[in-house]
């Protein structure tokens, strides 16, 4: 399936201000499943971006914008390959004793540890035993994870900042993708299961049966043993299939924020956000 993802992120001050930088996490590398067909960012005011691959191989962009301004807009024109997953039955019933492998450890161990959003909690600890005690393999207990969290939590914009804390959103059960997404790394975590942040688009199609199209989207990628990073999606209780364009991966949301940057000037900006995935 090719799809293409327009994102456009344009920030209206309240008086002119200067000294606006900013890192963005906008251009996808390739990934099993994913190859990237081309992908152009533009930055208006104009300005020269400087590329880097961050601590995780996410493709970054850093810019900085001396000049007085009173708007920002950054736009983001991306064009994706992907494939159908392609999961073997070995890979699906690999248990944790696999990430003993020298190889696999190496690979999963920063991602069971805790990080800026995801901690480990006792109460957290002790639902995901619940939830998961029937189940031996990675694969199963992940998909019993992603299923509880889809039942128990409430989608609801606002109910929490985007500063969250995985504590905050397994609180208050509701949220948005991202918040459904922290509660799964940390309930993974916690019971040995390899777990990251990714970050990036998802097609709707004509059916609007996903949740979280209208903006960038949020999900869980689980190393499964023979397969790879694989994605399972809290808030929509589905594979993160075809249908998904992965931006960038991290511990948390603080490593894949697809817009992030300060400036110097007044307090009150008014941010607005489009987002627009076609199948071409």
């Amino acid at each position: 399936m090719k799809l293409s993802v327009l994102h456009r992120t344009t920030f209206h001050y309240g008086a002119p201000v200067t000294e606006s930088v900013n890192t963005l996490h906008l251009q996808p590398r390739d990934f099993a499943y994913q190859k990237t067909l081309s992908s152009f960012i533009r930055v208006i005011p104009a300005t020269r971006l400087r590329c880097f691959d961050d601590l995780y191989q996410n493709i970054t962009h850093h810019f900085q914008l001396s000049l007085s301004h009173s708007k920002l807009e950054i736009e983001s024109r991306i064009k994706v390959l992907n494939q159908p997953l392609d999961i073997s039955d070995e890979s699906r019933s690999a248990g944790l004793t696999e990430y003993l492998d020298p190889e696999i450890r190496e690979i999963v161990w920063p991602y069971l540890q805790e990080s800026r959003r995801v901690s480990r909690s006792p109460l957290v600890w002790r639902t995901a035993l619940d939830v998961t005690g029937d189940f031996a393999s990675v694969y199963e207990k992940s998909n019993a994870i992603m299923g509880w969290i889809h039942r128990e939590f409430v989608y609801e914009p606002g109910a929490t900042s985007v500063k969250a804390h995985l504590e905050e959103s397994f609180s208050v059960k509701r949220g948005v993708c991202q918040d459904f997404t922290h509660v799964m790394l940390g309930m993974c975590r916690v019971i040995g299961v390899s777990a990251r942040y990714a970050s990036g688009y998802i097609y709707n199609g004509p059916l609007d049966s996903l949740v979280g199209a209208q903006a960038s989207h949020a999900w869980c990628e689980v190393y499964l043993p023979g397969a790879g990073w694989i994605g399972f999606d809290p808030t929509n209780n589905t594979l993160a299939d075809e249908r998904y364009v992965k931006v960038a991966v991290g511990r948390d949301y603080e490593d894949v924020s697809p817009v992030e940057g300060s400036y110097l000037g007044v307090a009150h900006c008014e941010l607005s956000v489009q987002v627009e995935v076609a199948k071409i």
